[in-house]
């Protein structure tokens, strides 16, 4: 799941900031190199930051994981019945009657006291911690293949059409994400689909309008 969210986000992201560069560039100049040149430059900054920002977010995550169950390690060493009573009490919330939920936590810490600890307490597996090279190389990667869309939507068609192709290229491309996201989350595809759809439009037309000024302005 956390590779999946990666890789959603840092295709969304790749579609929507180089589709707005691109645009951008576009409502200023018709000249294929330069658009080629500003796409490619923002294909690849886009993708290391994206990389970076999410090595750094889930290093993080993951060193938070590490020190509570250093934490919790260290109370199962010091106060194992503490530990075991406050296990029983977990289990009680659950629905389990009180006789029950003591055995179970018995049956469970003799088994592995730090995993039942961690799983019911903590809500992490200690065997599966979030991967922050993983994440990245993940995000850095959907980031440029979304990326890619937008670049070649607006550079190999022909210039009358450039704008057009590159605006639906990118609003279908949303959509595929937008339905993608709700899927893996549970959550409702149209009103995802919708969202990304008006963000991503909202974007575009602001862009464009910016780059047309400027290059007016520059003319």
């Amino acid at each position: 799941m956390n590779r999946l969210r990666a890789a959603v986000l840092g295709a969304n992201d790749g579609i929507v900031s180089e589709a707005g560069l691109v645009v951008g560039v576009a409502g200023a100049t018709t000249d294929r190199a330069t658009l080629l040149t500003a796409g490619l430059a923002g294909l690849v900054a886009g993708a290391v930051s994206m990389s970076l920002g999410e090595y750094v977010s889930v290093s993080s995550q993951r060193d938070a994981e590490r020190e509570l169950l250093a934490k919790e390690r260290r109370e199962l060493a010091e106060e194992p019945e503490a530990e075991l009573e406050e296990l029983a009490e977990l289990y009680e919330q659950k629905g389990l009657r009180p006789e029950t939920a003591r055995q179970v936590a018995e049956e469970l810490s003799a088994v592995d006291a730090l995993g039942a600890h961690a799983e019911t307490e903590l809500h992490i597996d200690p065997d599966d911690l979030v991967n922050p090279l993983t994440a990245g190389t993940a995000s850095a990667i959907a980031f440029v293949l979304g990326a890619l869309l937008p670049l070649l939507a607006i550079t190999l068609p022909p210039t009358d059409a450039r704008v057009l192709i590159a605006v639906l290229v990118t609003l279908l491309a949303l959509s595929l994400t937008g339905w993608l996201s709700a899927k893996a989350g549970g959550g409702s595809q149209r009103r995802a689909v919708a969202r990304v759809l008006i963000g991503g439009g909202i974007a575009l037309a602001i862009t464009y309008a910016i780059g047309n000024l400027t290059g007016a302005a520059v003319n």
